[in-house]
């Protein structure tokens, strides 16, 4: 059974940091790529980054370019997200995902984590 499980979400000032952990089980994911997104109130699920797990290929949302970056560790089968600079508009649920596609769509992952509440103060 494929399990995805978030943590290191909190709140936190304006221009602080936070790293997300996304803990991955249950299957090999070496032909997989993870994804971070993340949905705030009233608002769809959107994409913040993507890591092929295979060679480590990066793509990340404009809105967080420069401030977030998506890592792996292989030996501990983890995804990690490095957010920089946080700003307000970044407070939202975070949550991991995996799928067989290196694509910024919700659609193309397949497995999903409960999700980290982030939240950013002024």
């Amino acid at each position: 059974q494929v399990q995805l499980v978030e943590s290191g979400g909190g709140l936190v000032q304006a221009v602080g940091s936070l790293r997300l952990s996304c803990a991955a089980s249950g299957r090999t994911f070496s032909s997989y790529a993870m994804g971070w997104f993340r949905q705030a109130p009233g608002k769809e699920r959107e994409f913040v980054a993507t890591i092929r797990w295979s060679d480590g290929n990066k793509y990340y949302a404009d809105s967080v370019k420069g401030r977030f970056t998506i890592s792996r560790d292989n030996a501990k089968n983890t995804v990690y997200l490095q957010m920089n600079s946080l700003k307000p508009e970044d407070t939202a649920v975070y949550y991991c995902a995996a799928g067989r596609n290196y694509d910024v769509r919700v659609s193309k992952y397949n497995y999903w984590g409960q999700g980290t509440q982030v939240t950013v103060s002024s």
